[in-house]
């Protein structure tokens, strides 16, 4: 049986940094999580991986990450700045994420 919480530990570009337990069956995003804690994240597409606005930098359990599609790999080449650790974190689900993960939001700072 699988963890009921992943550890989410997220900070900002201006050092605001947040840690946060996420029960992994209630169907919400990485970006709605984060979202829904005041990080600048537009959403703007509502999750579809068409705007990039929820662009993420993971810097703790990236290897343990499912791969991205291919529509996220592509909404993640067309950005300014990429980093070989970057995810749209609308595309993350908790209960698919590792028991503990660390990320930097880039969202809209990046579009």
């Amino acid at each position: 049986m699988s963890n009921p919480f992943i550890e989410l530990e997220a900070e900002d570009l201006n050092g605001k940094s947040l840690k946060m337990d996420i029960p992994t069956d209630m169907g919400l995003s990485i970006m709605e999580v984060l979202k829904g804690e005041g990080f600048p994240i537009l959403a703007t597409c509502g999750g579809m991986a068409l705007c990039a606005t929820c662009h993420i930098e993971v810097l703790e359990g990236f290897e343990d990450l499912p791969e991205p599609s291919n529509e996220e790999l592509d909404m993640l080449e067309s950005l300014p700045i990429l980093t070989r650790t970057s995810r749209l974190s609308c595309q993350l689900r908790p209960e698919h994420c590792p028991s503990k993960i660390k990320v930097r939001v880039l969202g809209e700072d990046n579009v």
